[in-house]
């Protein structure tokens, strides 16, 4: 993983318990160094995740221009819709600069259980554009939230709140991003 959020939401995270198995964590990778990076930890076929600013840049650009898959996360709002919007255009840009489609998707996070009418709304017009929806979206838990306090991952950390249902709900959106990312390569 690489984080090159200026926030550096993943360091923190990784500073709080010890990495998943077979998990790395990169945390001071720039723009001069993002491609050649990702090149270097994909090269054996693995997985690598790029976690960036919500904003248009050169180091965002370069990281889009890599990709098997851009996950454009969103809450199901009106503010969050707007700015997933931008994304979604700095993803077209760089399909047009590389004359090749890049697959990309919105990933709703903090959802509720009961959908409000505006997420329907802007989950509506998204999928009229063609845009793709990841789902399950990733509820609001209190487990996803602790594991900034705890770290590790939700199999190791403490018990908080229903676990049961926090894992069901990452494991199915692991799995459909697996499986996206096994349709790309295919």
């Amino acid at each position: 993983m690489l984080d090159c959020d200026p926030n550096h939401s993943l360091r923190l995270w990784a500073e709080r318990g010890p990495l998943p198995p077979r998990m790395t964590l990169l945390s001071e990778v720039s723009e001069s160094d993002i491609v050649r990076t990702i090149q270097k930890h994909d090269a054996d076929g693995g997985i690598v995740i790029v976690d960036l600013e919500g904003v248009a840049s050169r180091l965002v650009s370069r990281a889009i221009s890599q990709a098997d898959l851009v996950l454009t996360p969103m809450r199901a709002t009106t503010l969050d819709a707007t700015i997933g919007a931008r994304t979604l255009a700095l993803i077209a840009e760089e399909e047009e600069a590389l004359g090749r489609s890049i697959r990309h998707a919105v990933v709703f996070t903090m959802t509720r259980t009961i959908e409000s009418k505006q997420h329907r709304a802007i989950e509506a017009s998204l999928a009229g554009q063609g845009v793709d929806i990841v789902q399950p979206a990733l509820m609001e838990r209190v487990a996803f939230s602790a594991l900034f306090e705890f770290g590790g991952d939700l199999r190791s950390m403490p018990a908080q709140g229903r676990m049961e249902g926090a894992i069901d709900n990452a494991s199915a959106f692991a799995r459909a991003i697996y499986q996206r990312l096994t349709e790309t390569a295919s």
